[in-house]
């Protein structure tokens, strides 16, 4: 549930490419289709070299994989392994920055965002969202100083990735399936699409999410105490009251969303 969303990350710089209604789609279905047979293969070979599911999640390193390769090789081989997930690592948190800075660039850029003129910038000579890095990294360094104080902060603010996530994936799903249904004549032309399969597409994936989101509120062991609660439903209810009265104070009068923007500009082109 957590990697699987991973293959959105094209929609995040798609204003950095060329053509984007055509090859981000298409980036987007190659890409989960060849990572999901990827995955299938490395799930099945990790759960055969897995002796025990109880063993490996108490592992003293905390790093279930750990207690996997411990067990199949050698230190040569665990050493090996480790740096290779290290560097695999290393690169996808670059992505993530990357997609995260360039979201929050967009999303300020159409006054989504408090100090929406400050994270809009663009550093004049790289051409780069400056602001907009600096505002990601400084946040992943902060969350990375609280779970060095408070493993329960620390899980209680990352709880609402999924739930966020799996909301917004809901909103998108049933606003666009509502369309196919009712008024497909209001969709735009898809120059790529999956044709007669999309709104089979999009009503599986609407049906995950909604399993997926009601789950995602719940504890994941018991007895539940302040450690093993899970935060996300407070963390998503105060998140949502919070956006919603930033949207009535200020959101409504000058935020108009991207897709207004674009159809303003192409009346003036």
């Amino acid at each position: 549930m957590v990697l699987s969303p991973g293959s959105d990350a094209t929609a995040h710089m798609a204003e950095e490419v060329r053509d984007a209604d055509r090859y981000v789609p298409i980036s987007l279905f190659w890409s989960y289709i060849g990572n999901s047979l990827m995955a299938i293969v490395f799930l099945i070979t990790y759960l055969f070299a897995m002796p025990s599911v109880e063993d490996a999640i108490n592992d003293p390193s905390g790093y279930p994989f750990l207690y996997v390769f411990k067990g199949a090789m050698g230190t040569a081989g665990v050493n090996t392994l480790t740096i290779i997930v290290l560097l695999i690592v290393s690169a996808a948190n670059v992505n993530f920055g990357a997609s995260t800075a360039r979201q929050t660039f967009a999303f300020a850029r159409d006054k989504g965002l408090p100090f929406s003129s400050w994270l809009a910038r663009v550093h004049t000579s790289k051409g780069i969202p400056a602001n907009a890095i600096l505002l990601t990294c400084s946040v992943t360094i902060l969350l990375s100083l609280i779970n060095i104080g408070s493993l329960v902060a620390f899980n209680a603010i990352i709880s609402l990735q999924i739930v966020s996530l799996m909301f917004t994936y809901f909103c998108s799903l049933s606003c666009v399936l509502y369309r196919r249904v009712y008024h497909p004549e209001l969709l735009p032309v898809a120059r790529w699409s999956l044709g007669k399969w999309g709104p089979m597409v999009n009503i599986v994936g609407l049906a995950y999410v909604v399993f997926a989101f009601f789950w995602s509120f719940w504890p994941n062991e018991t007895p539940v105490d302040a450690e093993t609660f899970n935060w996300s439903v407070v963390m998503f209810l105060g998140v949502f009251l919070v956006a919603l009265v930033m949207y009535a104070v200020e959101g409504r009068r000058v935020y108009s969303g991207p897709v207004k923007q674009c159809r303003m500009a192409r009346l003036e082109i």
